[in-house]
């Protein structure tokens, strides 16, 4: 399969620009989108090769952009609803919680809910407490709605051309640290990942580490050092929340015996806890060690670089918990 060296930015511009061709019912809307082309550059081009009957700015009212969106994807259309951050969606949450996740299955199963919400998020930019968050919980723990947060450049292509075809609302959750990432990306325009599959990233035989999204390249990174003194691990990039691939880690942590749940998302209620959670239950007659958690810091994002650094799991934080399982046994 030949291969094209690009951003995790460009791979999701493609994305949308070969969707748009294909299908004449998919549109884009959000803030600056149009003429500025995104806050991020996502949408670099969009308005001139697609117009703006299919390319538009909209007023700067999150509630408004998903409930537009709603309604149109109800009436035969497939928008891509862009917010500026993650953290404007709790702006739209009522229309996000209590209509888009639900409509479906309120109307029995007779209309189809086509829409995508693309969102920035994720610490590490110093954009302080009100512009860091991850907030993917917020999502995955209410039903109906699919939870996708690729890694790498190839996997942001990959899904959200699966996102934009499906026929059930998605959240699609960028890293803001990730839009400059490279990697290489297959040339086929009908290159898809499907919603629900996650990825064994690195093999290995010692320990098991389940991260996603940016994580998934911390751990890599972590586990890269860790080899250099023997140490091999299994990096399974989730790539999807919901649906949540659990048969995947699973069969990962029952060949290793040791498991470390990497999250950047607050520790309490987090993420992590519903996987060591599905950890106990598949793998406890198996598992050598307690699952380790790494998460972030439950306080509000600092501004200061230095703190907010601390308050995010870093590649050295990851190895030293795959060391401290390493240490412990049952």
């Amino acid at each position: 399969m030949s291969m094209s060296d690009m951003t995790y930015r460009d791979a999701l511009n493609l994305a949308l620009k070969e969707e748009m061709r294909r299908d004449p019912s998919m549109v884009v809307w959000g803030e600056d989108v149009a003429l500025y082309e995104g806050s991020f550059k996502v949408t670099r081009g969009l308005l001139a090769e697609f117009g703006e009957e299919r390319v538009r700015d909209t007023p700067i009212s999150e509630n408004t952009i998903v409930g537009v969106s709603i309604g149109a994807a109800m009436g035969g259309l497939r928008p891509v609803a862009e917010l500026m951050t993650v953290n404007f969606a709790l702006l739209a949450m009522d229309q996000i919680v209590n209509h888009m996740a639900k409509i479906r299955s309120m109307f029995g199963g007779q209309t189809h809910l086509p829409m995508v919400i693309r969102a920035p998020g994720g610490g590490g930019s110093q954009l302080g407490a009100q512009h860091s968050q991850s907030l993917e919980t917020y999502f995955m723990h209410c039903p109906g709605i699919y939870v996708a947060v690729p890694a790498t450049p190839a996997d942001a292509r990959g899904l959200l051309k699966s996102s934009i075809r499906d026929n059930n609302p998605v959240m699609f959750l960028e890293h803001e640290l990730l839009y400059n990432s490279k990697g290489d990306v297959p040339d086929d325009p009908e290159f898809l990942i499907p919603l629900g599959k996650a990825e064994v990233k690195r093999e290995g035989r010692d320990v098991t580490i389940v991260a996603y999204s940016r994580m998934t390249i911390l751990a890599l990174e972590a586990a890269a050092e860790l080899e250099k003194d023997g140490i091999s691990c299994e990096v399974v990039d989730l790539r999807t929340l919901t649906p949540l691939d659990s048969e995947t880690f699973v069969a990962s942590v029952k060949k290793t015996g040791r498991a470390v749940v990497v999250e950047e998302c607050w520790h309490a209620a987090g993420l992590g806890g519903h996987l060591a959670s599905i950890i106990a239950e598949e793998c406890f007659d198996r598992l050598l060690a307690p699952v380790r958690r790494v998460s972030g810091l439950d306080v509000p994002m600092p501004y200061s670089r230095k703190i907010e650094k601390l308050c995010i799991p870093q590649v050295e934080t990851i190895a030293a918990a795959v060391r401290e399982t390493l240490s412990q046994k049952y």
